[in-house]
């Protein structure tokens, strides 16, 4: 399973986010509290500076290294002050079978899409679901999938549950879409009758918007022929949170946001805390899916539940 972290607010230095905290992503690479598996297999991000040139496209950045020998991150990290990203290391199973490749590397945005997705979880016989699959996804947007996973699946039918990808959409068509996502992939098990639980963790950003979905297919529904092998992920739902506040930093030798959710301007959403101190953090509910934009000049919570 992978990890990932999502951040919209006031402008941050993303080594604040990366590296420096007590679990930061990059160490949640090789060190995640909430999860007993390693995440090698690559680390990519999309982050949105609003005072950059032509601030609606974000930097961009995807490498198949091991994050934390990566010097060419670190020292980008230690230069941009994003007001949005979403960044992901990420866990594949131990398997000759798993391509390792840039294609492969989270976030998906396709080019000139303003949505951008990350996806922790894993969609159970994904080969026999994709020719169901496509039935539903248009074909100019089919045409530019190039990797082999699930997520990018994922990412290319959201996209084509919206009217036009290209422009910003509002918080009621991205959840509408969500849903209709969530639907279509639950009638296509249906039709293969797959039962097999199946993690669904996204996240979603615009750079402007922020959204995550904490969902899972059959949770608890696994092969019991070797128990041995019963995958963590159907056992627990896997782990989202969520804290909001001002002026993230180093404050009296801790990480952490301060202010409260009051008086907000800032919210990051992880697969996992990144502060020592998680009294701060609210964990997303199952089924649901949180939403927050900063129109009105801090971020605007919502929680949706999901069928």
């Amino acid at each position: 399973m992978c990890r990932a972290l999502a951040y919209l607010g006031q402008p941050v230095l993303l080594d604040h986010l990366l590296f420096q905290p007590d679990s930061a992503l990059i160490r949640q690479s090789y060190m995640p509290k909430m999860l007993h598996m390693l995440n090698l297999a690559g680390f990519g991000m999309r982050a949105w500076d609003r005072h950059s040139l032509e601030a609606e496209k974000p930097f961009s950045y995807a490498s198949t290294s091991l994050p934390v020998f990566d010097r060419n991150l670190k020292a980008l990290a230690e230069k941009i002050y994003p007001t949005c990203l979403l960044a992901h290391v990420r866990g594949v199973a131990y398997s000759t079978e798993v391509d390792i490749s840039l294609q492969n590397v989270h976030p998906f945005q396709y080019p000139d899409f303003k949505l951008a997705l990350a996806h922790n979880g894993d969609l159970a016989r994904m080969r026999e679901m994709k020719p169901l699959l496509l039935q539903h996804i248009k074909p100019d947007i089919a045409m530019r999938i190039s990797g082999t996973t699930d997520s990018e699946w994922i990412y290319a039918l959201l996209a084509s549950q919206l009217d036009d990808p290209m422009r910003q959409c509002s918080a009621d068509q991205l959840i509408s879409a969500v849903d209709r996502m969530l639907a279509i992939i639950r009638d296509v098990r249906s039709q293969l009758n797959i039962a097999t639980s199946s993690s669904v963790n996204l996240f979603i950003t615009t750079g402007e918007q922020l959204a995550a979905v904490r969902y899972c297919f059959d949770f608890g529904c696994y092969r019991t022929e070797d128990a041995a092998k019963v995958h963590e992920a159907n056992m627990n739902f896997l782990s989202l949170w969520y804290t909001s506040g001002r002026e993230y930093g180093y404050y009296d030798g801790e990480w952490k946001m301060t202010g409260g959710a009051d008086n907000a301007n800032s919210i990051m959403i992880a697969s996992e805390p990144l502060t020592r101190d998680t009294s701060t953090w609210l964990e997303v509910p199952e089924y649901s899916m949180i939403y927050a934009d900063t129109r009105s000049g801090r971020p605007s919570v919502e929680i949706h539940y999901l069928t």
